[in-house]
């Protein structure tokens, strides 16, 4: 994971240099590629903030306001290779906040930040054009289960049903599957063909996720269509 996180940040400062801080984001209508870059920075000092300084408690983030062009770069550049640093240097037994469970806070930290930042190197990308750089089927369905078990399992989804439903994310080339249990709480999701489900979302893991994650269209669903819809309408993060 450390090592997607070190590669992910560098093709996302590349495609944003190449893209320019003007540019759109088209899977984020209301950024710019500054807006990105400001934010995705910022998350990566955050996320160091807890490994270097051992905090336990949540604390604010903050975005810097002014920075732009090559300078604005260039602090996204350093951002990322102190969120880097601060991993590889940080014990095993480190104890410090995070958010979803994991085996350990340090854990934690690498695979969210590996995924936070494909995720975003995904929307650079789009904002340069051209071919997006492809996410390994492991990493992907790895990012999947972060989503599906981590995310959505928090009092916090808004992929919700007045019923129970069953939605179902089955990836092609990793044999992964998941059963999602939709009602008016919170989805519970556990791994595995458990029972039938109303709608099956499946493709290849790269492909599902970015669906997954709303940067592309669902590669196939089957079933249901309402649950892929309020999937797409409820599932942001």
């Amino acid at each position: 994971m450390l090592q997607a996180l070190r590669a992910e940040g560098t093709l996302l400062a590349s495609a944003a240099e190449q893209a320019g801080t003007d540019a759109k984001v088209p899977a984020c209508p209301r950024w710019q590629v500054r807006d990105l870059l400001r934010h995705t920075g910022a998350v990566h000092r955050w996320a160091a903030s807890y490994l270097i300084e051992r905090h336990t408690e949540r604390r604010p983030l903050t975005e810097p306001a002014g920075l732009d062009g090559a300078e604005l770069i260039a602090w996204y550049r350093d951002s990322h290779r102190l969120l880097v640093d601060a991993l590889a240097g940080a014990p095993s037994d480190l104890d410090c906040w995070a958010f979803l469970p994991a085996p350990s806070p340090l854990a934690f930290w690498t695979r969210r930040q590996a995924h936070e930042t494909a995720v975003h190197r995904f929307d650079a990308e789009s904002a340069r054009g051209g071919e997006p750089t492809a996410v390994t089927p492991r990493f992907a369905t790895d990012g999947i289960d972060e989503l599906l078990r981590g995310f959505h399992a928090r009092t916090r989804s808004r992929v919700r049903t007045p019923e129970p439903r069953v939605l179902r994310v089955r990836t092609d080339d990793t044999d992964a599957v998941w059963t999602v249990r939709l009602s008016p709480e919170p989805p519970v999701t556990e791994r595995g063909a458990s029972g039938e489900a109303e709608c099956e979302l499946s493709g290849p893991a790269a492909q599902l996720y970015l669906a997954l994650w709303n940067r592309a269209p669902l590669p196939s669903v089957t079933g249901d269509p309402a649950l892929a819809e309020l999937w797409r309408e409820t599932s942001a993060i």
